[in-house]
């Protein structure tokens, strides 16, 4: 049998998904710019997913700006905030774990002239308020926090944080990378405080390639794509209308019966736990080893294993899980930057891999996994020892 335990990566296209993508491909295929009616059916689908994604946010529908996926939407709300606020101030916060896709833009920002502070983590990757309180200052124009982070699934304080950064200056601009959380929580970012938010298409049973900005408003952002002028000239680029429509309707099944789905998640997230506790050392890493943390998340450690030996153990097995970010992971980045801010044990470090769980996995798949955890896990250290 396949277990797929690497939804944190991708997640497999809906039927409802692909069934709009083809449509929108083979008949619907006019330019949404076009003025005749194959351009005015093409613009039908893209307002109307939008207007299904602003409704699950409960925010306006002018207010969702489409993108080529999640990193384009951390880099336009980092890039293109920074840029148009420059004269309020040059500081910019964010944490030591964030996503690449939020820690090298503001690298770039930092060789731009602007100033970075990265919020230390506690042993759960938590992001230590404390210090966001005191890091803001005068000059401070910008927070960034992710809302569940994509190795750990440690759920970061975001609503906390929100209320301490307007309560010390509301003119601060705060974004929220969302890519894990969008679609296993109800987010409004509004009763959150939350300026700018960033969401993927794939991780929820919509298209590669799709994604949204959520830009409040009353935010002051400058376009970093320039050209034909499309979604009002704030971001460039004839718009993907199969990935647009896919995107929507990915959005508006993510939140229908949430709560059965969360549920569903919860079981399975403690059917694989409770199945590694007969392996001897065997560490649950993150908010998980509490009882706590995102849904869909676990991390562990297999002592004295290495993990990509242990991923492609099984792989063998059509059991398919991740060894760190799958964004990073085939690049030459401290992809373990992660558990080492978190305060992973060194020897860990190597030995640490990721399960993720989306609605469409099964009991079976993580009964399946357990049962070849624990043949793998004892045969992998006997021929490490040797």
């Amino acid at each position: 049998m396949e277990a797929y335990l690497d939804n944190s990566a991708t997640t497999r296209c809906l039927d409802s998904v692909i069934e709009i993508v083809e449509k929108t491909m083979r008949e619907d295929y006019g330019n949404p710019s076009s003025k005749h009616q194959k351009g005015l059916d093409a613009e039908n689908y893209v307002r109307a997913a939008r207007t299904e994604i602003a409704k699950t946010l409960k925010v306006q529908d002018k207010e969702i700006f489409f993108t080529s996926g999640g990193t384009e939407s951390n880099n336009w709300a980092l890039v293109g905030s920074a840029l148009a606020n420059r004269r309020a101030g040059n500081h910019l916060i964010t944490t030591a774990v964030e996503h690449a896709a939020v820690l090298q833009p503001m690298g770039f920002l930092e060789e731009m002239g602007f100033r970075i502070t990265y919020l230390p983590v506690d042993k759960y990757g938590v992001a230590d308020l404390e210090a966001l309180k005191k890091a803001i200052c005068e000059d401070t124009i910008l927070v960034s926090m992710m809302y569940v982070n994509n190795e750990l699934g440690t759920e970061e304080p975001v609503e906390d944080a929100a209320k301490i950064i307007k309560a010390k200056n509301p003119n601060i601009l705060f974004h929220v990378d969302a890519i894990q959380a969008y679609g296993k929580y109800r987010i409004h970012p509004k009763k959150l405080g939350i300026d700018l938010l960033s969401v993927s298409g794939h991780k929820i049973h919509g298209p590669k390639g799709s994604g949204f900005l959520y830009v409040n408003e009353k935010a002051k952002i400058r376009p970093i794509i320039l050209g034909g002028g499309q979604q009002k000239g704030m971001r460039s680029g004839t718009d993907n209308v199969p990935g647009i429509a896919g995107l929507g309707v990915a959005a508006k099944e993510a939140y229908q019966n949430l709560e059965e789905k969360a549920a569903h998640l919860q079981a399975l997230k403690q059917q694989l736990i409770d199945g590694l506790k007969d392996i001897p050392d065997v560490f649950i890493q993150g908010q998980a080893s509490e009882g706590g943390g995102a849904l869909h998340i676990v991390s562990v450690s297999f002592a004295g294993v290495r993990s990509e030996v242990l991923l492609h153990a099984l792989e063998d097995r059509q059991i398919y899980i991740s060894s760190g970010s799958a964004c990073s992971s085939n690049k030459k980045l401290p992809v373990s930057t992660v558990l080492k801010e978190a305060h992973v044990p060194k020897e860990l470090l190597d030995s640490t891999v990721r399960f993720s769980f989306s609605s469409q996995t099964t009991e079976e798949e993580i009964a399946y996994c357990i049962e070849e955890l624990h043949r793998i896990v004892p045969m992998l250290r006997k021929y490490t020892r040797h």
